[in-house]
């Protein structure tokens, strides 16, 4: 039996989720696999948290390759230089994907275990337990967070979240504007979201004024895109979101929007779009958010500036049960 779970890209809401704005969040169609048949090859700190709170009994094996990229080979290596890895994150949710696959997949094997043959089809497990087990694990290994990738792995579709003053996170539906054109974008660099938090917060017991000011600003382009019923006006709510993020990262010492989206936004623009990070920003996956694909000119100056285009659907479904398992590597 194989389970797979789908990453996510957060298209609005980035910092501002966690003083209690709205955030859209999609699924995308590139997925975990995880196989509790097989001994896990790794833990990774958020199942082993699951494992020590009870929420899991074992790990499993997975695999999350489709949720990174190629990385570029140097164009001269050094003698005795460290072997480069051979793919890079993408900022895709992995760690959350991973979790939920996981905690799906053994699960299913439970009661796979104790069910008659037969009944194909019916759940295997509780949702909502599994995405509060889930957002448990994965708050305890990395120290907080919303939550969001959470739910895309678990809920799939497009999804609003809100966390509540007792941390709880609301999860609904949204349905994205008619029209919408969004093409993703990876970048060579790439940054850990905790230490991006770790600059913002230090910014907010620094200079509490400007972050609170700052994330204000954010939250209101934030409400705004969960309103929008077009694509210029989503596109215009991303971009006051992308102005305060960016003065966020110039006064927090955290390269939320990087020097290439800074150098792209005047030609997205121009083209009526939108370009922003994804999430925590500071490189991994961007987004060109508009109401047609982008020019040749722009994919051109995209290219030139480091980004690379990586085709994927929005929208894909949550953790769910393979009917027909691929074949696995070894």
């Amino acid at each position: 039996m194989i389970v797979r779970a789908p990453g996510k890209l957060v298209l609005s809401g980035a910092y501002a989720v966690l003083e209690g704005a709205p955030a859209l969040v999609a699924a995308v169609d590139r997925y975990v696999l995880a196989d509790p048949a097989r001994p896990a090859a790794l833990v990774t700190e958020e199942v082993q948290a699951a494992i020590d709170a009870g929420a899991l009994d074992a790990a499993a094996w997975f695999d999350a390759s489709a949720l990174r990229s190629a990385a570029p080979e140097p164009p001269l290596a050094s003698p005795g230089a460290p072997p480069r890895e051979a793919s890079r994150k993408l900022g895709l949710g992995s760690s959350a994907a991973i979790l939920v696959a996981t905690l799906a997949a053994r699960a299913a094997a439970v009661l796979e275990a104790r069910a008659a043959p037969g009944g194909q089809g019916a759940p295997a497990w509780d949702p909502r337990a599994l995405f509060l087990d889930a957002l448990a694990a994965h708050r305890r290994a990395q120290g907080g967070g919303s939550g969001v990738d959470v739910a895309a792995s678990v809920y799939g579709g497009v999804l609003c979240c809100r966390l509540g003053p007792g941390g709880e996170l609301d999860v609904a539906p949204h349905a994205l504007p008619g029209g919408l054109v969004i093409e993703v974008f990876a970048s060579d660099a790439s940054a850990r979201t905790s230490a991006m938090l770790e600059r913002v917060r230090a910014l907010a017991a620094r200079e509490p004024e400007a972050h609170r000011a700052l994330l204000g600003a954010a939250a209101e382009g934030a409400r705004a895109a969960i309103e929008a019923a077009d694509a210029c006006t989503l596109v215009a709510a991303l971009d006051r979101q992308v102005d305060a993020l960016a003065e966020l990262g110039d006064r927090s010492g955290a390269p939320i929007v990087t020097p290439a989206l800074r150098r792209l936004r005047p030609a997205a623009a121009a083209e009526g779009a939108a370009i922003a990070p994804s999430g925590a920003g500071g490189g991994d996956v961007s987004l060109f958010v508009g109401g047609a694909p982008p020019s040749t000119a722009w994919l051109a100056a995209a290219r030139e500036a480091g980004l690379e285009r990586v085709p994927m659907s929005l929208g894909a479904p949550g953790v769910h049960v393979l009917d027909a398992a691929p074949p696995l590597p070894a």
